[in-house]
């Protein structure tokens, strides 16, 4: 995955043993939203092709779905070009 983001060149998943004391959150249910702690939220912007998107919704199992504006508007996310084949 690539990201052009703040100079990052690339974007990496947490190792899964770090995820719960990293997020407070247990596997399958890490969400951006109302997180303990606020992260840089990135979404690619083939996101905006879709009328709704689902996103986590802090437990496992629990599902949104939000209009893209929405959920970068909830996370202070950014949209851009991530994902480069």
């Amino acid at each position: 995955m690539f990201c052009g983001f703040g100079g990052n060149r690339k974007v990496e998943t947490v190792a899964l043993k770090e995820v719960q004391p990293l997020t407070g959150y247990i596997r399958g249910g890490v969400t951006a939203l109302a997180s303990k702690k606020d992260y840089p939220v990135y979404l690619d912007e083939t996101a905006t092709l879709f009328e709704q998107i689902t996103v986590s919704g802090g437990v496992r199992g629990m599902l949104l779905l939000l209009f893209p504006s929405d959920y970068l508007r909830a996370v202070n996310g950014t949209l851009g070009a991530i994902v480069q084949n």
